[in-house]
């Protein structure tokens, strides 16, 4: 009898080891997972719903036994919210090292040089890996770049993100414009660089389009700024015909057709390069300028050159069978 209750103690000791053996190379092994997938962790999940989800997905062969090797193995790191990309055959060590590494897979989202806030606004709220509601920013409050985001991220997020972005920008080139620059503050700033945005679409114009409108400030001549009879208007976005007579005599706080300096705000949400073209604008005499019909303009010094350049202008226009 002792031989035999020996013998049954030596077995379970046998099996205990290799369930331990098992237990222990099953934190590292590799996993179930057939193919690449990636798994969504909510704001606040905790590791146990984390679990029944990467069960569902194939990622780990038991909720259960990943949960306890991750209390056992796991250390003190938590799971971090955000979308991540578990690869084919990961153990339940990478799978939870990558859920608490907080390396998300990141998206873009693109705010182009000279888009309105409103559109901004839109084009937020079109997203729908994001969340929640945001209001349309202050026109100029918005760096253009490309963001990264995640899956699940608040709008309000990443909207901060865009305006933290311009005021960094504006904080480090204000003190660097140049004697040059006609604008009294970053506000004023990014007023007149909303207009050159929306003048030219050429980099290495927009210095001297700044400089223009510095020399017309300055002499107290009204900028003419067609855009800025627009923005009343659609606040920023696309007129889609020509503009009205009436709309150009209009007096309100932007037009520029009928007041003398500047708007009384910006009219769109200008890039970094119209930015520091306006805080360090060119040395240039020019009070004028028009199109050129290739994509830039013709700048004048006098009325009587501009008159000129203005009727090239439409003659190609005619020519083309624009007028």
């Amino acid at each position: 009898m002792r031989r035999a209750g020996c013998l049954v103690l030596a077995v379970l000791a046998l099996a205990l080891a290799a369930f331990a053996i098992d237990f222990v190379n099953g934190w590292t092994a590799a996993g179930p997972l057939a193919k690449d997938a990636n798994i969504i962790v909510p704001e606040g999940a905790s590791l146990r719903t984390m679990a029944a989800t990467l069960r569902k997905a194939g990622a780990i062969g038991s909720t259960d036994r990943f949960l306890l090797r991750a209390r056992l193995f796991g250390g003190q790191g938590v799971i971090k919210a955000g979308e991540y990309r578990i690869p084919k055959g990961a153990s339940n060590a990478e799978i939870l090292a990558i859920l608490q590494s907080g390396k998300a897979i990141n998206y873009l989202l693109t705010i182009p040089e000279g888009m309105p806030s409103i559109l901004v606004q839109e084009r937020l709220m079109a997203n729908r890996d994001l969340t929640g509601a945001v209001p349309v920013p202050p026109e100029g409050s918005v760096m253009p770049d490309s963001y990264a985001y995640q899956k699940g991220e608040t709008r309000a997020a990443v909207l901060a993100r865009m305006q933290a972005a311009m005021t960094r920008f504006m904080a480090a080139q204000w003190p660097r414009r140049s004697p040059e620059a006609v604008v009294k503050s970053p506000q004023e700033a990014l007023t007149l660089a909303s207009i050159v945005e929306k003048e030219t679409a050429l980099p290495a114009e927009r210095p001297l389009v700044a400089g223009v409108y510095g020399n017309r400030l300055r002499q107290g001549i009204m900028l003419q700024a067609d855009p800025t009879i627009i923005y009343p208007i659609t606040k920023g976005k696309p007129l889609g015909r020509r503009i009205r007579q009436s709309e150009i005599a209009a007096v309100n706080g932007y037009n520029t057709y009928t007041r003398v300096g500047l708007p009384e705000g910006p009219i769109a949400n200008p890039g970094r390069s119209s930015i520091e073209a306006v805080l360090r604008p060119a040395r240039t005499s020019a009070l004028y300028f028009v199109a050129d019909g290739k994509g830039g303009h013709i700048f004048a010094d006098t009325l009587e050159q501009h008159n000129e350049n203005v009727r090239k202008w439409y003659e190609l226009r005619r020519q083309r069978g624009e007028m």
